[in-house]
């Protein structure tokens, strides 16, 4: 992945636990629809790997 894609993600990240959900939206949705489909695979996997930096959720335990 390209580091620019790369930093887009952290920061549209980091947006949308500030619940900047619009300017994270814009930050992150160009980047993703210039991805080739290589590029366009690895930012899923860092999305899914990431999920809970995105969210600023940790996983809790089912009751």
């Amino acid at each position: 992945m390209r580091p620019s894609t790369l930093r887009a993600l952290k920061r549209a990240a980091e947006l949308t636990r500030q619940n900047r959900l619009t300017e994270a939206v814009l930050i992150a949705e160009p980047v993703i629809l210039a991805a080739d489909s290589y590029e366009g695979d690895e930012i899923l996997r860092w999305l899914a790997d990431h999920v809970t930096d995105v969210t600023g959720e940790t996983d809790k335990e089912m009751p």
